[in-house]
């Protein structure tokens, strides 16, 4: 038998640029970047070439960084006397259940929020700000117990 989530709450990434922007943007750069390196090249400043191209690799491989968890979440859902908790970074999906009854939310004055229940502790709300993450807890505090 399968039960609908009594609460559920994703959170994601903040991705201003789609994974197309991102590349236009990169074109952008690398056409301005060795553009100036091609005219300072070309007055006899040779040695500027190596250092665009050195700065081009050095965006290249921060963009694919960024496309490659431009899709990660986490989710957490109760359903039951089940809380569930789900990750996908970088493709890969891991998940925590804990007893609805023995979960505890835990908040500390840095703003770090995680589950906690029989010495085991997760940590939640890394896609969101500390005010996102202080509602997050005031909402599962009460869902867990209600």
């Amino acid at each position: 038998m399968v039960y609908a989530a009594e609460y559920e709450r994703v959170a994601r990434r903040n991705n201003s640029l789609s994974s197309t922007g991102r590349t236009l943007v990169f074109a952008y750069f690398f056409i301005v970047s060795f553009g100036i390196a091609g005219a300072f090249a070309s007055l006899g400043a040779w040695l500027i070439l190596p250092f665009a191209g050195l700065e081009m690799l050095g965006l290249y491989f921060a963009f694919q960084y960024i496309d490659r968890h431009a899709a990660d979440f986490e989710r957490i859902e109760i359903t039951g006397d089940r809380v569930k908790v789900e990750w996908h970074d970088a493709g890969r999906a891991t998940s925590q259940e804990f007893n609805r009854q023995w979960a505890r939310v835990v908040a500390d004055s840095g703003g770090r929020l995680a589950l906690r229940s029989h010495g085991r502790e997760v940590e939640i709300g890394r896609h969101m700000n500390v005010e996102q993450r202080l509602t997050l807890a005031r909402e599962l505090g009460s869902k867990l117990h209600a």
